[in-house]
């Protein structure tokens, strides 16, 4: 049975990410009965990824709440029925009976993401690529300080719908090599202008993170016309300083609990930090020369709680459509550095959310990018 049926609407565990096979159910949010607006706060489930909340996908009553707290459940299993008070409970009991969650697309998943590698200056660029074969101007989605490509793991498919969308490990993250010369943002910028060339991108629109950010905002500086648009979600290169304490915090983490404690730093809603992401971010600083590397980079471009370059000037001077995006609880990067942008800039505040709009609030995040690429 498909996810509806009429007025009927099934609320299924969402795939968070091309690699999520199976989700929690951690907790209702609302009670079973109860009217349900669209884009509500539904439920929390917890993936081996992350924490997140489920958006109801349809106005209406729960109807009935299928699965319960602490169930592992597929990628698809239905969790809840939504429907208008008015269909019968025997339809709505058909409907769950009938429902069968559909097998995954496994040879589609695997044409949909790719890995691959570009040269990069001190070694290999490492970056994640979904739908490369579309002919539209492709998105360049670069994670900020300490992150890899799997932070866009809520974006990457939603803003792949209808171009190509490539997320890169920057030099010393991820599956990136660790060789790090001065680590500042020309370094940077140059490894995403090594990735454009590898996948024969002469231009794109650049989406960047925090640090990330800046980096992009290096490439329209070096290079405006490879630049379609630019975004920034949360970004450095607009202001004085940044939250050293996460910074500082972040480089000496070793025991769970402080890289914990740091990860929670970036969140409005500290619980959003699973074991998962603490146990990846662990692994990733035990790589050889990673933490070396994060810190060659930040004392070249957030030194002692300052950012080294700001960006206001060029985007003020710059023809380039730029969209920002920042969280209105941001503990790492003040949402006040928002303020006075160029008129050119577009800004959007993320009510509730902390420094990770993207995955906080995704479904706003894909939204917003999405009508910014198709605008020019």
């Amino acid at each position: 049975m498909s996810e509806t049926s009429g007025e009927i609407r099934a609320v299924t565990v969402p795939k968070w990410g091309l690699a999520m096979e199976e989700g929690t159910l951690t907790a209702w949010l609302a009670g079973e009965g109860a009217t349900i607006a669209k884009g509500q706060e539904l439920a929390e489930i917890e993936s081996t990824k992350i924490a997140n909340v489920l958006e109801s996908p349809a106005a209406g009553v729960l109807r009935r709440q299928v699965a319960q707290p602490g169930q592992v459940l597929p990628v698809g299993a239905l969790l809840g029925v939504i429907a208008p008070a008015g269909v019968p409970d025997a339809d709505i009991d058909a409907f769950v009976a009938g429902f069968v969650v559909d097998p995954p697309d496994e040879e589609g998943a695997e044409a949909g993401l790719a890995e691959g590698e570009a040269a990069g200056a001190r070694g290999p660029i490492a970056y994640k690529a979904a739908n490369p074969r579309a002919e539209a101007v492709p998105a360049i989605l670069v994670h900020g300080f300490g992150g890899d490509s799997d932070n866009f793991m809520f974006n990457i498919e939603a803003l792949a719908a209808d171009r190509p969308v490539y997320a890169i490990d920057l030099p010393g993250h991820g599956r990136s090599a660790k060789a790090i010369g001065s680590g500042d943002m020309a370094e940077l910028a140059g490894a995403i202008l090594a990735l454009m060339d590898a996948v024969d991108a002469p231009r794109a629109h650049l989406v960047g993170h925090s640090l990330g950010a800046a980096a992009c905002f290096e490439v329209a500086s070096q290079a405006p016309e490879r630049v379609a648009s630019l975004a920034g979600v949360a970004p450095a290169g607009l202001g004085p300083t940044v939250n050293d304490a996460y910074i500082s915090g972040f480089l000496a983490a070793e025991r769970r609990k402080d890289v914990k404690a740091a990860l929670q730093m970036l969140f409005a809603d500290p619980d959003l930090v699973s074991a998962a992401m603490i146990e990846g971010v662990q692994r990733a600083l035990r790589l050889d020369g990673a933490r070396e590397a994060l810190s060659a980079i930040a004392a070249a471009t957030l030194p002692g709680g300052s950012q080294a370059r700001n960006y206001r000037a060029m985007l003020g001077a710059t023809s380039i459509r730029t969209l920002v995006l920042w969280g209105e609880r941001d503990a790492i990067l003040p949402p006040e550095q928002g303020e006075g942008l160029p008129d050119a800039v577009r800004l959007v505040r993320v009510p509730a959310v902390g420094h990770m709009p993207h995955m906080e609030a995704a479904a706003l995040v894909n939204e917003q990018l999405a009508a910014h690429f198709a605008a020019g």
